[in-house]
């Protein structure tokens, strides 16, 4: 458990010089578009063990001196209210969070780029927030026939409506909330506006999955494909690449499809494209820093099955129209040969709860060992569970007490009798206060808290669909959890 298969500090050397030669290269000025998250790529550190959730932001805090933040964000996304499905934020709440997060660790925020902009009463709300904030907003408009009619995007009723946005550094990072917020051609209007000014200035693209020079069936990139069933991202070889270079290189289909249309825009602007595929445009030197391939092959494969139960959650909670990502993922899992009980967790919950004929929670820890929990008459299944792994982390017998019943019961008659809930057991968030408190007058329950930094990054899994306070509380110890596609109790209404 908990093997590392990726050097993360090469990473962040690597990346930072691959960065600078690609500022050299275009005279001095580079847009790059970040793909990915930046602060919490989670994903990448669950299928490159040893990849850190924040190296992106590590790596721009080497070239903090030169670097300076756009964030792109839809009016469309704005006016929809749309959320991000990991922390909750709706896209404008989480690009104020991003801008006090980038300031927080001494990154420039020069401004707020609003694309796909027509006019939407709420993008000019939002807008003007900005603005009471002091910080700088501006405007893309929808540019009709986008991307395919190139002499229209490419003039004065195309991105010449756009705002021009005034950037003061060498690198120029466009970022944002989510995908689908217009980064790509916030980079490119820049561009054109650059060049109307006599400024040289380049494009590059970030985005660390697929990564170019793994196999395309290689189950890093598949589960990158797993991860992104929603949008009909499909991995390819990269037709331009083999056909300039001889070279087999692993890309993504939409960027494929449309680098036609950039090499078209780029002669536009330059009369010339600088580069001659996907794979070209591409900054990304993760797959050079695999340090273990077999541990990152187990890891990806362990987040196919995650993401496979989580499609099914989708579906069974009703944010899923139709089983299409499910389907998607499991024909994943089977180009692989592997099923949902190779994640030894799955199968250790289900059996307990078929022991227990309740709930069940399983969780495997650093050693191989898999402890389970279920439901008592004081603590629902994920606090048993989390319970008993710390106690074993610990040394602590599972039979020895750690929170009386005299600390529990005062507890659930608060939740009961005041606060209005009918489950009387306690959540794992109520579990560790419970804890803590113990802690100040018996040490062994100090010590069972003291072991929970070396919960992050083991696999745990749930026979039912846990609820949002128990499944927020495991992803902030860094657990991977699932969950099995049905709810604990037979109702229409699940809060």
């Amino acid at each position: 458990m908990n093997r590392i298969g990726f050097d993360n500090q090469k990473y962040v050397t690597m990346q930072s010089e691959k960065i600078r030669e690609r500022i050299s290269r275009f005279g001095g000025k580079l847009y790059l578009e970040f793909g990915g998250k930046l602060f919490d790529d989670y994903h990448a550190s669950r299928v490159l063990p040893g990849f850190e959730p924040d190296s992106k932001v590590k790596m721009l805090l080497e070239m903090k001196d030169v670097a300076e933040i756009v964030i792109a964000i839809s009016a469309d996304d704005i006016e929809r209210s749309k959320r991000r499905g990991d922390l909750g934020l709706t896209y404008d709440d989480d690009t104020l969070r991003l801008i006090d997060a980038f300031r927080g660790i001494g990154l420039f925020v020069g401004s707020v780029v609003i694309t796909h902009y027509r006019g939407q009463q709420v993008a000019d709300q939002f807008a003007k927030r900005l603005a009471s904030l002091g910080v700088k907003a501006y405007r893309h408009y929808i540019i009709p026939e986008y991307p395919s009619n190139v002499p229209l995007i490419v003039s004065e009723d195309g991105f010449g409506k756009n705002d021009y946005i005034e950037t003061e550094r060498e690198l120029i990072v466009v970022t944002a909330p989510g995908p689908g917020s217009g980064k790509m051609a916030t980079c490119l209007s820049q561009l054109y506006h650059e060049n109307l000014r006599g400024v040289k200035a380049g494009y590059a693209k970030f985005e660390t999955f697929p990564i170019w020079n793994l196999p395309l069936k290689h189950p890093v990139n598949l589960a990158y494909e797993a991860a992104t069933a929603d949008l009909d991202d499909v991995n390819m070889i990269d037709p331009f690449h083999l056909e300039a270079y001889g070279v087999t290189t692993v890309n993504y289909n939409r960027d494929v499809e449309i680098f036609p249309v950039l090499e078209a825009i780029f002669r536009q602007i330059y009369g010339e494209s600088p580069y001659k595929s996907p794979t070209d445009m591409g900054v990304n030197m993760a797959g050079n820093c695999i340090s273990d391939d077999e541990v990152c092959r187990k890891a990806s494969q362990a987040e196919i099955i995650r993401r496979y139960f989580t499609a099914e959650c989708m579906v069974r909670r009703g944010l899923s129209a139709d089983n299409s990502e499910v389907r998607k993922i499991e024909l994943i899992m089977n180009s692989l040969g592997i099923t949902p009980n190779d994640r030894p967790v799955v199968p250790a919950a289900l059996k307990r709860a078929e022991e227990t004929d309740g709930p069940a929670v399983a969780i495997e820890l650093e050693d191989g060992t898999v402890i389970t929990g279920k439901n008592t008459s004081l603590l629902g299944a994920s606090s048993a569970c989390l319970l008993n792994a710390l106690k074993y982390l610990a040394g602590i017998e599972k039979a020895r007490l750690l929170i009386p019943p005299d600390i529990i019961e005062p507890i659930q008659h608060l939740k009961v009798e005041h606060l209005g809930n009918r489950n009387p057991r306690l959540h794992t968030d109520e579990l560790l206060i419970a804890l803590s408190i113990c802690a100040v007058s018996d040490p062994l329950a100090g010590e069972a808290i003291d072991q929970l930094y070396r919960l992050k990054g083991c696999d745990a899994h749930s026979s039912v669909i846990l609820s949002h306070v128990d499944e927020d509380l495991f992803k902030k110890l860094g657990v991977n959890i699932s969950c099995q596609p049905r709810y604990q109790v037979k109702k229409l209404f699940h809060k």
